[in-house]
């Protein structure tokens, strides 16, 4: 059966929910609009600065709902929209959405976008999944998901499994990474699991993908961790929320994040693909797909 990164995410909202009850009161905000107000003042923008970020991207997932039933007419939406690289996911249609990786590159150049990358099961054929991914001219599969575990080692277990896939995608030409969600932040015996991930994989091997969402919502200093890392994520998630009524994504600029001064500190450590996701929707879909769009266009950064 085909992997289905929702099911994952479903998960994922429980372990964001589990580890909301406790705060790392030691550790800043980095990146963070704490006071609540609206995060959408763009440095420069009223003054007419070129953005920052031209060739922003999309993950799919964030167009899950529409996505399905017209999938070349969702991504012609897509890139009407603005969004110059795309990165895809396994749904029920695999990543290239029912066409060949040749077939899909070809209609990606069409639209003048990029794919990328792609979420993927890389527990199963992964050299299947690597070659295929190249022959579509990506540059990186990822792991989205592998929740929380139960120990220190078997963090590191997973650090040595991740060396292994990175040989596998090595060979066909691309990289291996992994996108964490807020259970990689949570502490485990005085470690933060995606330190221990990151301090056990070779950086020849293994490119990280820093969802900038869930890195803040336990509170993470996500400026501290990008210095601290330079070099090491290769990919972000751009991704605001709110944490009332509940936590949860929303458009970019209506929640938290400080974005114009966090991708510069994300920028000046070495992430070169800044990749818009949402997850939920205070309007309809494409509507707010369009506004996270507008916010990149107009987005420069300060700091």
């Amino acid at each position: 059966m085909s992997f289905n990164r929702r099911i994952f995410l479903k998960s994922a909202s429980f372990a964001a929910a589990g580890s909301l009850v406790w705060s790392l009161s030691g550790c800043g905000t980095g990146g963070s609009n704490q006071d609540g107000s609206d995060s959408t003042t763009l440095a420069g923008n009223s003054d007419g600065l070129t953005p920052s970020i031209p060739d922003f991207g999309l993950q799919l997932y964030s167009a899950r709902d529409v996505i399905g039933a017209d999938p070349k007419g969702i991504l012609k939406q897509i890139a009407d929209l603005g969004y110059k690289k795309i990165e895809s996911y396994q749904g029920d249609q695999g990543i290239f959405w029912g066409m060949t990786p040749k077939e899909f590159k070809a209609y990606m150049d069409d639209l003048g976008m990029t794919i990328v990358s792609t979420h993927a099961d890389t527990t199963k054929n992964l050299e299947k999944t690597a070659d295929e991914a190249a022959e579509a001219g990506l540059s990186y599969v990822l792991q989205p998901y592998i929740g929380p575990q139960k120990s220190v080692d078997e963090w590191k277990r997973r650090a040595d499994e991740f060396n292994k896939r990175g040989e596998i995608c090595n060979k066909a030409g691309i990289k291996f990474g992994y996108h964490n969600h807020d259970y990689s932040f949570v502490p485990m015996d005085g470690l933060i699991p995606q330190e221990i991930l990151l301090d056990n994989t070779d950086k020849s091997l293994v490119v990280y993908e820093l969802d900038l969402m869930w890195i803040q919502v336990p509170e993470v200093d996500a400026t501290a961790h990008l210095q601290k890392y330079a070099g090491r994520y290769d990919l972000c998630h751009v991704k605001d929320y709110v944490r009332e009524p509940k936590v949860e994504s929303t458009d970019l600029g209506k929640g938290l994040s400080d974005y114009p001064t966090l991708l510069k500190v994300a920028s000046d450590t070495g992430v070169s693909q800044f990749i818009v996701e949402q997850e939920h929707y205070p309007s309809p879909v494409m509507e707010c797909l369009a506004n996270d769009a507008a916010y990149m266009k107009q987005l420069v950064f300060k700091g």
